[in-house]
């Protein structure tokens, strides 16, 4: 079988990461093609990463017919209108978290893609790692007993000024670029789709977030809490924690777990401690995403999910005093 043949909107910071180290390491995916604002910036990323195609446009890339797929790592409020464009000119997408600006334009995406039968994945890498499953099965096993409380932090240090995650018309803020991951692992975590009873904001700027703060309930009477920040003025935490009534099981960076972490189990008899090894959480991301691409294997972070985990960001701004986040104006 032929390697999927992915393209990528921009040359983004995380691209490398994301796509081109992983597909150069499998034989069932290949990256043929980039296209950036800036012509030249695209061709010194090209010619960096051994992409043999620069096009004009974005357009010009879903114009390609030797293009299978695309990945979008555009800018937040960019993910939506460009996810739609590619599936109208017939190419899958992986879409970097979070999915688009908000949850009314999450449904349109969705919409878009039940017409065209193409496969959209939003990249939230970790869900694919060994780690992310390995815990749902603990959980689901009642390891710590019924789940009372779920917590999830990402507080990491982005103090760079002029950085288009601080930029509101471009749909940024703490909450959506690392605050998405700890809506979503609560999600994962949790019993049932959660509802926001509270959120407490610090502002960098009118509108946008540098920290974040929310208090979720769960159907079932547990309740939740994330906690997200860019520049919070406090050390950096990556964690989650579950507590249940026979005993607490905390991560330590369930995110990228190729780095480090630990998972610890601790009740009334013991505590255990388990690491799960594996490969980087890209590399078994890129390899779910070319399996849903050519024999139909399940996507864990489809557009109905990524629709669930907008609204719970969306509900979080409100409670916060704040507007969600708008798609940012283009002519595709």
């Amino acid at each position: 079988m032929e390697a999927l043949r992915i393209g990528t909107l921009g040359a983004a910071r995380i691209t490398p990461t994301a796509l081109v180290k992983p597909a150069a390491r499998r034989r069932d995916a290949v990256v043929v093609a980039v296209a950036a604002r800036d012509r030249g910036r695209a061709e010194r990323f090209a010619a960096r990463h051994g992409i043999p195609t620069v096009h004009e446009s974005y357009r010009a890339l879903l114009d390609d017919p030797a293009v299978d797929a695309v990945y979008n790592p555009l800018p937040n409020g960019l993910h939506g209108s460009w996810t739609i464009a590619a599936l109208e000119a017939g190419k899958h997408v992986l879409c970097e978290k979070p999915f688009t600006a908000n949850a009314e334009e999450a449904r349109a995406v969705a919409a878009a893609a039940e017409r065209s039968g193409l496969v959209v994945m939003e990249a939230f890498h970790y869900r694919y790692h060994p780690l992310a499953q390995h815990v749902r099965t603990l959980l689901d096993a009642g390891v710590v007993g019924t789940v009372r409380r779920v917590e999830t932090r990402m507080v990491v240090p982005l103090p760079v000024p002029g950085d288009i995650r601080w930029n509101l018309a471009l749909a940024g803020g703490s909450t959506m670029d690392m605050g998405c991951y700890t809506v979503h692992q609560l999600r994962l975590l949790g019993d049932g789709e959660p509802t926001v009873v509270s959120a407490t904001a610090k502002l960098l700027s009118p509108g946008i977030d540098r920290w974040m703060r929310a208090e979720l309930s769960f159907p079932g009477g547990a309740t939740g809490s994330i906690e997200t920040g860019m520049l919070a003025g406090r050390p950096p935490v990556l964690d989650a924690r579950v507590m249940g009534d026979r005993g607490v099981l905390r991560v330590t960076n369930l995110t990228a777990p190729q780095f480090f972490h630990r998972l610890t189990i601790t009740t009334p008899e013991r505590t255990a401690r388990e690491r799960v090894r594996g490969e980087p959480t890209y590399w078994y991301q890129l390899g779910a995403f070319v399996a849903a691409v050519r024999e139909g294997a399940p996507v864990l972070t489809p557009p109905s999910d990524s629709v669930a985990n907008m609204q719970v960001i969306d509900e979080i701004y409100r409670a916060a005093g704040l507007e969600p986040r708008r798609p940012t104006p283009v002519n595709v």
